[in-house]
């Protein structure tokens, strides 16, 4: 541990990496609280990886064709959003179908970008780095991004959340309330796109929803509270970036690959804590 805590202050990419994690951490547990609570995990899956075709159309265009006005994060949150918007309207207005029409946004946009990315000279490094993860490779321009984003996310929380929650937890009271159901819905749906975008830099997008409800679900083994689990499930994000990110530079492991994974760990550890105190309730 101390080799990893002097190689922080000695390498700046490293600590911009456990930065980028940090501010990762706090967008997933956050907006993690909502997805579980709402159960809306296959939603934000098929959001999540619908956004590779955002970073394919923009690498593909810088590449073939020298158009760098769309970065691959703006792309990816663009395709966002778009996604987001897609899935809350097939949400709300096609119940019945809902899974196969949400699988065909998540098959769809991945195509798409390996597509893009197929066609672009170099394509194959970049596939790599955006589906598990590269978090050492993240610019300050990119901190910046991550840190409006998650600024973006905390204004939003801190003003609807009673909001957010009356839909989280029952949408029919919540419209007798005079809540505008509809509308709240699809900026949640927004905020879930947003922080797949800041997720995606740290684990990739084959892992960001483990990265999204893990944590989250962690935190719901010990609170009852949605508040209580966005701030517990925050803590816990950071301890699994921090571990994650420490193992990976021990050992040598992939970083997006060993975060996901060590949060997995934590909430392994924490259902078998749980069901030990069931257990001995029962007896």
């Amino acid at each position: 541990m101390s080799s990893f805590l002097a190689a922080l202050l000695t390498y700046p990419f490293l600590s911009m990496a456990l930065l980028a994690g940090g501010l990762s951490a706090i967008a997933g547990g956050i907006i993690g609280a909502y997805v579980v609570t709402k159960r809306i995990a296959f939603i934000s899956g098929s959001i999540s990886h619908s956004v590779l075709a955002g970073v394919g159309l923009s690498i593909f265009l810088a590449r073939c064709y020298n158009i760098t006005i769309l970065s691959p994060l703006m792309g990816a949150l663009i395709v966002g959003i778009l996604s987001a918007f897609l899935a809350g309207w097939i949400y709300l207005s096609c119940r019945e179908r809902q899974d196969s029409a949400l699988a065909a946004i998540w098959s769809v946009g991945m195509a798409l970008g390996i597509l893009f990315l197929a066609k672009s000279p170099g394509f194959s490094v970049e596939l790599s780095n955006f589906l598990i993860g590269n978090i050492l490779w993240v610019q300050r321009s990119d901190l910046a991004l991550l840190a409006l984003l998650d600024g973006i996310i905390l204004i939003t929380v801190f003003f609807l959340h009673q909001r957010f929650a009356a839909i989280c937890f029952d949408e029919t009271q919540a419209t007798l309330q005079g809540i505008r159901v509809k509308s709240l819905y699809f900026l949640l749906l927004t905020l879930i796109a947003i922080t797949t975008v800041i997720l995606m830099q740290v684990v990739g997008i084959i892992l960001v929803l483990t990265a999204l409800t893990l944590p989250s679900a962690t935190a719901g083994l010990f609170t009852k509270t949605l508040s209580g689990m966005m701030w517990l499930g925050v803590l816990i994000g950071l301890a699994c970036m921090f571990f994650g990110l420490f193992l990976a530079y021990t050992w040598n492991f992939p970083v997006g690959a060993t975060i996901a994974l060590t949060a997995g760990c934590a909430y392994g550890i924490a259902l078998g804590m749980k069901s030990k105190r069931i257990g001995k309730r029962g007896i």
